[in-house]
């Protein structure tokens, strides 16, 4: 349809770095496949703590010019993953990074957060109907760990893909569309208990100065509620992509060899198969086994 391929999947995120800290591998093999990968953001991250010194002034509490200066990072992120498709809901600024939970920023005019919940999905639905996705992922209802623009973008983006599919919401966004498969990010916790434990065994050589806790992952669950699995299948080129992508995001990510670390200079594990949690739609899986691409099942006619 208008030119797009015929597999189209649609992420949506809260700040630049998410994409690639939880969908890299993903975004950098569907892409590679020939399928339509678009990405939207719903704030530039203005609230973002910053990473290296030199770049310190573009903080909220100084310059407030970090969104501007992540709008590049996420662009080179996308261009190591290969996606050209990637905008921001609404708009550039449209809606501002509102912080952590409980905090001012919550409640400042323009904060994500605070946004109508309708108004911002109207904005995604006319992503979605532009693009057409049968397949969106995004966060679980807790946003994985709490935070109120992942909270506020898994409504949005649940909210969008029921209002797109209504022939009388806003019909001059373009034709109704019903997605066909939603996933939530998810990750299993045996993967992650493993993560930590080769962190551990590094002992002195760990990269960084201190190791996170699983507690510190967002969007871990029992292994039995993983549905689908992916994976790098070209030689690591997919990992390696989904790397350079998050040395992209300089100011809120630090990149060392098979481990990363966030603003607080804790060691994660740097995960090289993404994991997803089927929420909408049907498996294309035999019962009991994981899917191994998200576009499974999905039928002919939906294209």
């Amino acid at each position: 349809m208008n030119g797009l391929p015929a597999r189209r999947l649609l992420l949506v995120h809260a700040h630049p770095d998410d994409e690639s800290i939880n969908n890299g591998v993903t975004m950098a093999k569907y892409a590679a496949e020939g399928a339509h990968v678009a990405l939207v953001t719903c704030t530039l991250g203005e609230e973002g703590e910053v990473i290296p010194p030199e770049l310190a002034h573009l903080a909220a509490g100084q310059e407030d010019t970090l969104g501007r200066h992540r709008v590049g990072e996420l662009a080179a992120a996308m261009a190591e993953l290969g996606v050209s498709d990637h905008g921001f809901l609404g708009g550039p600024g449209r809606y501002r990074d509102s912080g952590m939970m409980g905090v001012e920023q919550n409640h400042r005019p323009g904060a994500f957060w605070s946004a109508d919940l309708d108004e911002a999905a109207g904005y995604l639905v006319e992503v979605i109907r532009r693009i057409r996705p049968q397949v969106l992922v995004t966060y679980d209802p807790n946003g994985g760990y709490g935070h109120p623009d992942h909270i506020q973008a898994h409504r949005v983006a649940m909210r969008a893909a029921v209002l797109a599919a209504e022939p009388e919401f806003r019909p001059g966004l373009g034709a109704p569309h019903t997605i066909g498969k939603i996933y939530w990010n998810r990750v299993p916790r045996s993967v992650v208990e493993e993560g930590f434990a080769k962190l551990h065994a590094a002992g002195a050589a760990s990269p960084f100065p201190g190791i996170a806790t699983p507690e510190d992952v967002p969007g871990v669950v029992e292994d039995a509620r993983i549905t689908a699995e992916i994976s790098d299948d070209r030689d690591g080129a997919y990992e390696a992509a989904k790397a350079a992508a998050m040395r992209a995001h300089a100011t809120q990510i630090a990149v060392d060899g098979p481990f990363f670390a966030l603003s607080n200079d804790l060691a994660q594990p740097l995960f090289e198969r993404e994991y997803y949690e089927l929420v909408q739609g049907r498996s294309g899986a035999p019962a009991g086994e994981r899917e191994r691409d998200l576009f499974a099942g999905v039928e002919e006619a939906a294209r």
